[in-house]
């Protein structure tokens, strides 16, 4: 049976979120792990001291060696509070970003039904990735990219479309074993320090330079490792949490889309 979730139930899944960030927070800042609200979340800080009043879901970025760190700390968090979850906590998990999940709770995205990985209400934890430093081995990284996510993707999309080509076609992607797309972008995920000068991006989603707006192709591929490491205190339903300190540059470059539909 499909819920819609709306009125009193949607804020109290953002306030659920957010006791998963409140978390999330107290381990990061015991190891000084460096990590930003991002996306809608950072808007959110910034025009709404907490969550735009639509936004269904918290979005947090991080820089890989931060990512790795706070996994080897993500038992301190409260269990009954939250858990993490990637494919290497769960092998049926199809995502290359983790998620903290509330424990206890169910929240199953539509079309998602059949996957048999945990569920529940998330929060979305990105690792940022070094990208090449030319534009032509940004281009090949990226289309490498998109077809390791297909493959992951592929579980979901053969359900989705249920007749025709794309139906054989995601069928047959899904017969590929999920390590294959694992291993590929753990030879990027392993190369990336917080120290290179080379700019970021998560290889499990679409760039973000592209997906909001379209950018020169310098911009296209990847953002600043500064937006990750150049942090302010932000007020975020009354907690404070930490996001990038550029924001207006974030805004303009990355989200315009977003930060055009709240204004």
């Amino acid at each position: 049976m499909i819920k819609e979730i709306k009125g009193e139930d949607f804020r109290k899944m953002q306030l659920t979120e957010l006791d998963m960030l409140v978390e999330f927070d107290k381990v990061c800042r015991k190891y000084n792990i460096n990590y930003v609200l991002f996306g809608g979340s950072l808007l959110g800080a910034v025009r709404h001291q907490g969550y735009i009043p639509w936004d269904d879901d918290a979005d947090i970025g991080m820089l890989r060696e931060d990512y790795e760190t706070f996994k080897k700390h993500k038992d301190e968090m409260n269990p009954n509070i939250c858990f993490f979850q990637d494919h290497d906590t769960d092998p049926e998990y199809r995502w290359e970003y983790g998620k903290l999940r509330r424990t206890g709770s169910t929240y199953i995205r539509v079309g998602q039904e059949h996957l048999k990985c945990k569920t529940g209400i998330f929060v979305d934890v990105f690792p940022m990735d070094d990208i090449p430093l030319s534009i032509v081995g940004q281009i090949f990284q990226d289309l490498h990219c998109y077809c390791l996510r297909k493959i992951l993707w592929s579980e979901v999309a053969k359900e989705k479309n249920t007749v025709g080509f794309w139906k054989v076609w995601f069928t047959l992607l899904s017969k590929i074993p999920v390590d294959f797309a694992f291993h590929g972008y753990e030879k990027y995920s392993k190369k990336s320090r917080n120290s290179s000068l080379n700019r970021v991006r998560c290889l499990g989603f679409p760039a973000t330079g592209m997906l909001y707006k379209k950018n020169p192709l310098s911009e296209r591929y990847g953002m600043p490792k500064s937006w990750f490491t150049d942090r302010a205190e932000y007020m975020f339903e009354e907690k404070k949490l930490y996001s990038s300190k550029d924001y207006d540059t974030v805004f303009e470059i990355y989200l315009w889309r977003l930060y055009e539909a709240s204004s």
